[in-house]
């Protein structure tokens, strides 16, 4: 009787082989501050559907009327229950009340935090440790019924809000537990002209991401740049 034969391994999934995130509504809350409003207005340009929330409802209509290209405003839990993927991009001291607040909105959504826990003093910029261990933990413990990623934390708002700037020359690390989250979350990204979404580890890596926008701040100041990463070789 001849020996079985082992079955054949089924072919590495290419890396950048991505899907197709083209119909999903992307919230953003915090929409109305530097950082959401440049994320708002580079997904919506791509053709994404964007949704912006902020406390006061008001404040996000006309905040999106201003974005234009379809961008849409209401407060925080609108935002939350109408989007299909969120981003968190609040003030680091308004993350945990936002979040909680939002806990039973946010259920079963994927939510993709890029809030920068930064202090800062007369030597300039430093990172901050929460007890969680970062914003995305954090995150994830405050909404255990939520999917949570991190990315778009090396983002230069400048830039991302400069009408004249066609493409934004980076790279956007991506960080979560599950790889078809993780890879909704770089497809995002790379709608966005001149940006690639890169798998940068799992969400107890998410510290030292977070924490690097202190040394960019510092590049910045020196070099009167609005500095952001690429990821060689890949």
């Amino acid at each position: 009787m001849a020996p079985a034969t082992a079955p054949a391994k089924a072919p590495a999934k290419d890396p950048w082989d991505l899907p197709d995130v083209s119909g999903l509504v992307v919230g953003v809350l915090g929409g109305t501050g530097e950082q959401g409003r440049g994320l708002a207005y580079r997904l919506a340009k791509a053709g994404q559907r964007v949704i912006i929330g902020s406390r006061d409802a008001s404040r996000a209509v006309t905040a999106a009327e201003e974005i234009g290209h379809g961008v849409e405003g209401g407060d925080n839990a609108e935002c939350a229950s109408r989007s299909d993927v969120v981003i968190v991009a609040v003030p680091w001291d308004a993350h945990a009340k936002t979040l909680e607040s939002l806990r039973e909105e946010l259920a079963g959504k994927l939510v993709v935090d890029c809030v920068n826990p930064l202090g800062f003093d007369k030597k300039g910029a430093y990172a901050l440790k929460p007890e969680e261990g970062s914003a995305a933990e954090q995150a994830a413990a405050l909404l255990p019924g939520s999917r949570v990623t991190a990315a778009f934390h090396h983002l230069s708002a400048v830039l991302l809000q400069d009408t004249s700037l066609e493409e934004i020359d980076t790279d956007v690390m991506v960080l979560g537990e599950e790889r078809a989250d993780v890879e909704i979350v770089q497809a995002l990204a790379g709608r966005i002209a001149g940006m690639r979404g890169v798998f940068a580890g799992r969400l107890r890596n998410a510290h030292q991401v977070e924490s690097l926008v202190a040394n960019l701040i510092s590049v910045n100041r020196r070099y009167k740049a609005h500095a952001g990463l690429r990821v060689t070789d890949i």
